[in-house]
């Protein structure tokens, strides 16, 4: 897709460094203005090319969530993206939102996946978890120390 003028470049020429870091820190409207004055261009043109670098790159984001989600054994379903996605389709943007899932379906998604691994792995629970030894630990020192003052004391 090609911008109004004639003599401008394509909207998916490449941005330059301090443009693309802009956009990362969301500094946009600078990033706007930049882009706008260093290469000769409106800015409405400038905002296309850095909404196109934005979209392109919450896609990629989205597709490496996907792949790790699908390689740790969640489900698609479990991953929720929150901000708005812009489509094109034939030269006019459509924008949707992607509704997130509950918390809790998360959660247990989240869950589930990391109880898969640890079955993959061979791991098996310990009959008494680490945080319930070392409360009982606390507890003998208490009743010891309690016994030993109470009998110099009492």
């Amino acid at each position: 897709m090609f911008n109004s003028d004639p003599n401008s470049k394509p909207v998916s020429a490449k941005l330059p460094k301090e443009i693309i870091m802009m956009i990362e820190k969301n500094n946009l409207v600078t990033a706007i203005k930049t882009l706008a004055a260093d290469e000769n261009i409106s800015m409405d043109a400038a905002k296309v090319r850095i909404d196109a670098y934005e979209t392109e790159l919450k896609v990629k984001q989205q597709q490496k969530l996907t792949t790790i989600a699908s390689k740790q054994g969640i489900p698609n379903g479990a991953i929720s993206f929150d901000r708005e996605q812009v489509k094109e389709d034939s030269g006019r943007l459509i924008k949707n939102r992607v509704k997130s899932t509950q918390s809790e379906q998360g959660f247990n998604s989240l869950q589930r996946g990391v109880e898969s691994q640890l079955n993959d792995l061979g791991y098996k629970k310990p009959l008494v978890p680490y945080w319930a030894k070392r409360l009982l630990i606390i507890g003998i020192v208490m009743a010891g120390l309690f016994w030993i003052l109470w009998r110099v004391f009492g």
